[in-house]
């Protein structure tokens, strides 16, 4: 019986790349109540009571804040269920995500 042998030419250098993240950015506006930014900056990004109002001021005083940096996917699902909880409770809120 013939034994096939295989010889593999391919280098690697063994390392791994690590995943490209991105910035959840809350956008301010004129109608979304304070309280609810900071619900769901606690709900949603498991933020600390603290930390929410810190991020929610910078929202409402600089017209943005970023929430944090994450996958690519979670940070497009977090997007999404800011969106719609905003849907649900009848709110303009809006987030963004960019490259870091």
């Amino acid at each position: 019986m013939a034994r096939l042998i295989t010889k593999t030419t391919e280098k690697t250098d063994g390392k791994l790349k690590e995943p490209e993240v991105y910035r959840v950015v809350l956008l301010n506006d004129h109608y979304t109540t304070m309280d609810f930014v900071v619900e769901v900056l606690m709900v949603i990004f498991h933020k600390s009571i603290e930390d929410a109002n810190r991020i929610m001021l910078d929202v409402h005083r600089r017209g943005k804040g970023v929430v944090g940096v994450y996958a690519w996917d979670i940070a497009a699902t977090k997007a999404e269920q800011v969106h719609a909880a905003a849907r649900e409770n009848e709110f303009p809120l809006r987030c963004i995500v960019e490259p870091v």
